[in-house]
């Protein structure tokens, strides 16, 4: 099979929305495979250094040859890029702080900027006070990157991103940026992407529990924003995600929503997208201390 390939069970899966349903299928089998050099790893070989320095949009599934598919964005593994080497030296400063606490930790988070936002040592900070309240006692390791999409959370699990943890329960939360591309690449390529994201972190910690947060609503009603991620929400609930024992589901839309969809203002910051720090993480807190609980059990 050349790299140009499609592999048959992930890509028929895409499209019946049941991405990986068998439990033998794995998140490496990406259904494309790019010419990146390194598939993982770390550190980085010079030709895969290279490779990722170059802007994302050219490392794209298909770019290599010439072919637009943008439904395999984001289900294939791929760095980040901002300019030069601050995405990948972000990276490098989360794969520092999760060798030194490489003995085993309660939680692990996992997602954008959301996640950072409980507290990271990419901004300095300690994990915050709802955090700290709800989960003061219990270890925590945040590996966060806001305006990171879902095939860059996953080309950072392969490359060392959570090598050598041993996290209880894993807390994850991805695709709110894959909203900005949903146009070209359609709601059920992010869905599938989610679902690729989990396979990926079940098949590096088969002992751990898994807490898919469905992503937090956005904007208002009628925005395109708000209305895709309502239905990415909608198609991870036919992907049978819970079908596994190992994981959760957590939908808090009701929560951070009013009666008819609009933002609860007070849980958001002025964006409509990112948490106020008090109330809105405060709430998150509140939803998933009982769910922690019972598998920290």
């Amino acid at each position: 099979m050349s790299h140009h390939s499609f592999r048959p069970l992930v890509f028929c899966a895409l499209t019946a929305l049941s991405l990986c349903a068998s439990p033998s299928a794995r998140a490496l089998e990406y259904p494309y495979h790019t010419p990146e050099p390194q598939k993982t790893g770390w550190p980085l070989s010079e030709a895969e250094r290279q490779y990722v320095l170059k802007p994302e949009h050219t490392r794209r599934p298909g770019s290599d040859s010439g072919q637009h598919l943008p439904k395999m964005w984001p289900v294939v593994a791929s760095a980040g890029f901002w300019s030069g080497t601050a995405w990948l030296d972000m990276h490098e400063k989360l794969l520092k702080y999760v060798q030194a606490n490489m003995e085993p930790v309660d939680i692990l988070l996992v997602g954008d900027s959301i996640t950072q936002q409980w507290g990271s040592p990419l901004d300095g900070k300690p994990l915050n006070p709802p955090w700290k309240k709800a989960f003061g006692e219990l270890k925590t390791v945040n590996i966060g990157i806001g305006g990171d999409k879902i095939q860059n959370i996953l080309w950072r699990l392969d490359h060392g991103g959570v090598a050598g943890l041993q996290p209880r329960v894993i807390v994850m939360m991805a695709g709110n940026n894959n909203m900005f591309f949903s146009p070209e690449t359609g709601v059920e390529a992010v869905a599938a992407g989610v679902r690729m994201c989990l396979d990926n972190l079940r098949e590096k910690f088969p002992n751990a529990s898994v807490i898919v947060v469905k992503i937090l609503p956005a904007h208002s009603p009628g925005n395109a924003f708000y209305e895709d991620i309502k239905k990415t929400n909608t198609l991870l609930d036919s992907l049978n995600l819970q079908s596994d024992p190992k994981v959760q589901v957590l939908d808090l839309t009701a929560d951070f929503v009013t009666a008819s969809g609009e933002l609860k203002s007070h849980l958001f910051s002025a964006d409509k997208i990112h948490l106020t720090q008090d109330a809105g993480y405060a709430l998150f807190a509140e939803k998933l201390r009982p769910l922690v609980a019972l598998l920290l059990k």
